[in-house]
């Protein structure tokens, strides 16, 4: 298994966490930068959670405009390399089905590529709503259930445990004590699409038939992968069971509108 080090410890690439620098990870790196950056406007001068933050690069992002944020992942090692690598944000070790925070203490919550791997996604964010103060925001992404695994209700890929279309990902955080504010999709934006149709249809296919097979990488392929950037990438709410991720804001409710939400 490949590994990426030089900071404190090493971080073993799994196939789910995404980390910058490396050229043939640079497709979905930009795809989840992306998603960051558009989400970044609404964490200005705010006391951000991430919860589930990975490497730690976008929680960093979301540290140049906010006033704090604490990012929480459950594995340790990665814990310690955010802590390492990133001191402008503060990392926690800590379980997302209890979160190491106070009731009422933070402005957003950021979750962005998790919850798709959550075994318990309601009590997930009936702990958002707990950490959250009245009127806060939830700010989730995650892969389009209709294009990410088409034509099934499991996920196709072993490491997650529940996807949702936009309807679903909206009715669970309604459960929740949620109102969502936006709900939309990340697409393809036109550079992009000349890359699928120069790769034979989906850049994404590309990549994936070489992982499987285990294959070097072909030099044409390599080199569009690495040519991507984040604003090659589109959010907009058009067709949004369309997209590629879903990108969805939500607010809290006041205090006594929340008291029965799950938690």
């Amino acid at each position: 298994m490949a590994e990426v080090s030089g900071y404190r410890g090493t971080l073993a690439l799994t196939g789910e966490r995404t980390v910058p620098g490396i050229p043939e990870e640079n497709y979905w790196f930009r795809r989840h930068e992306a998603a960051y950056l558009f989400l970044a406007r609404r964490c200005a001068g705010a006391v951000v959670l991430e919860a589930g933050c990975g490497e730690g690069y976008g929680a960093a992002l979301l540290a140049s405009s906010s006033e704090l944020v604490t990012c929480v992942d459950y594995d340790a090692l990665t814990a310690a390399h955010v802590a390492a690598r990133y001191p402008e944000v503060a990392a926690v070790r800590g379980n997302l089905a209890g979160l190491p925070l106070r009731d009422d203490s933070v402005d957003v919550v950021a979750n962005l590529q998790v919850i798709e791997h959550l075994w318990d996604q309601p009590g997930f964010l009936a702990e958002c709503a707990r950490v959250l103060r009245p009127g806060g925001l939830l700010l989730v992404t995650t892969p389009n259930r209709i294009t990410f695994s088409p034509g099934r209700d499991t996920p196709l890929n072993p490491f997650h445990t529940r996807e949702l279309s936009a309807a679903e990902l909206a009715e669970l955080l309604f459960d929740a004590g949620f109102e969502v504010r936006e709900m939309l999709g990340l697409h393809h934006g036109p550079a992009l699409r000349v890359l699928d149709a120069r790769l034979g249809g989906s850049l994404i296919d590309a990549q994936l038939a070489v992982a499987v097979a285990g294959a070097a990488w072909p030099a044409p392929l390599l080199e569009a992968v690495t040519s991507v950037r984040s604003t090659d990438f589109d959010v907009h709410a058009d067709d949004v069971d369309a997209s590629l991720d879903l990108i969805a804001v939500a607010r809290l409710g006041p205090a006594h509108d929340r008291a029965g939400a799950a938690r």
